[in-house]
């Protein structure tokens, strides 16, 4: 686990030169959060989504991906990934805790307190919380946003409802199986969430046995996330980045 942590921060440093930022923590995996989102000054956080069995095909012995099937909702919607303040990260988190963290061993760390309800959704919405992905992500990101994980994961899962009642997410059903470009994705967004919406977003993708395929996006967003603010006027008022994966295959569930 020592090699890998190293092997992460070089990735993440690489990451936040890029950005013009002055640090990223550790995270869930390098692949998933390197390159969030190249923001301008105007982007003051990252919504990352995946597209499961994208990100399972490329790590198909993880907990939550090991059980994966097409009947299971993440199949054909996005799950949640994390919400990142671009510019501070662990705020309050004592070293200890933080050097925790760091190892990856998430499944270690504290039990988050949250309500059972939230508890029950981000099982669906977030499987990466098999692996303790929750309880990373609001070390390292949720402390600087929220004043309890409650909140801080309620938003994230109202922020993910929108963007799975929305044509990005009716696009990507109609599609699975097939290739996705960016300008079809673009459209998507610019439908769902305004003019422009598409030039936050930056795709990610992974080459699997000589496939581009999808793993998720991040999705610039910029406001008053303690409000009732939307994501079509958070994803407005974010500056553009550069969509970086052209296009990529929609996986199935179990698919390789």
């Amino acid at each position: 686990m020592a090699v890998r942590a190293v092997m992460y921060l070089v990735r993440v440093a690489g990451f936040a030169l890029g950005l013009g930022l002055a640090s990223l923590a550790a995270a869930e995996e390098a692949p998933a959060e390197e390159g969030a989102a190249e923001a301008s000054s105007r982007t003051e956080y990252v919504l990352a989504v995946s597209w499961q069995p994208g990100f399972c095909e490329t790590r198909p012995t993880r907990k939550e991906c090991a059980d994966q099937s097409a009947e299971r909702f993440d199949a054909t919607h996005f799950s949640l990934h994390g919400l990142w303040p671009l510019k501070k990260s662990y705020c309050g988190v004592e070293a200890e805790l933080k050097a925790r963290d760091r190892k990856g061993d998430w499944l270690d760390l504290p039990k988050l307190a949250v309500a059972d309800e939230t508890a029950a959704r981000l099982l669906v919405a977030m499987p990466g919380v098999k692996s303790g992905l929750d309880r990373h992500q609001w070390l390292r990101s949720g402390t600087c946003q929220a004043a309890n994980a409650e909140d801080y994961f309620a938003l994230q899962l109202r922020l993910l409802d929108q963007l799975n009642d929305s044509a990005v997410r009716a696009l990507f059903a109609g599609k699975v199986g097939s290739e996705l470009g960016e300008k079809e994705i673009k459209a998507a967004f610019d439908t769902s969430f305004g003019a422009g919406a598409g030039d936050r977003v930056r795709m990610r993708c992974q080459t699997v046995a000589g496939r581009s395929v999808i793993t998720g996006f991040t999705i610039g967003l910029s406001g008053d996330l303690a409000g009732k603010a939307d994501l079509k006027s958070l994803i407005q008022a974010a500056g553009s980045t550069e969509f970086k994966c052209s296009s990529g295959i929609v996986d199935a569930a179990g698919k390789g």
